[in-house]
């Protein structure tokens, strides 16, 4: 009967005379009804303001989560390897100390030129001179040249040359020349050109 009575209402409702003020005597019915559409009208904003960006940054993220899969991966990897590559750097570094100590510094250098002269001494040879060039500055050493005219026979100078590679200072041969002595078949005359080198301390320090 109410149900009935309330579409009856409806019914003979004049939809141009309702006033919004009057809301409280309308049909039950009809404020159902607009109290439902101003629920569907709400939960679309909330759908368009809030849930809508929310679900296309979702997408966005979605989208970007192989990429970011594939950068933890990578780091992760790289993290393993870590301890490996820090004792490979301390190896290195280790190794560049040592080879730091085997270049002679400044004040070295004539103790080296003496060590030179005993070795051309201790096989014999006649000395014609060991004198210094001047220095070139490298990238990140400072090569020190110097020449170096010793007589002798074929064996003593070849002793020679390895006794001045076994020094405990780095000393390299270059452009080397070996000539008959004049006047004497036996004796030979050798002509080099022997660099040392020295660390930069200023590379070291960054200036």
């Amino acid at each position: 009967m109410n149900l009935n009575a309330e579409m009856r209402r409806l019914r003979e409702l004049d939809w141009r005379e309702l006033d919004i003020k009057e809301a409280g005597v309308w049909p039950w019915s009809l404020q159902l009804l607009l109290c439902l559409l101003m629920l569907g009208v709400t939960l679309f904003a909330m759908h368009w303001y809030l849930a809508a960006p929310a679900k296309e940054r979702l997408e966005q993220l979605k989208a970007e989560e192989p990429q970011l899969i594939r950068a933890y991966r990578n780091k992760a990897a790289l993290a393993s390897r870590l301890d490996p590559l820090r004792e490979q750097v301390e190896a290195l570094e280790a190794r560049m100390e040592a080879l730091r100590e085997m270049l002679p510094s400044g004040a070295e250098i004539p103790a080296l030129l003496d060590n030179i002269t005993e070795t051309a001494l201790d096989n014999q040879l006649a000395i014609d001179y060991i004198r210094l060039r001047g220095t070139a500055a490298r990238e990140h050493y400072v090569e020190q040249p110097f020449d170096i005219q010793v007589r002798g026979d074929y064996h003593r100078i070849a002793a020679f040359l390895a006794g001045v590679a076994g020094l405990p200072r780095i000393v390299t041969l270059h452009d080397m020349t070996l000539a008959p002595e004049e006047g004497d078949g036996q004796n030979l005359r050798l002509t080099l050109v022997a660099r040392t080198y020295s660390y930069r301390q200023d590379v070291e320090s960054g200036s």
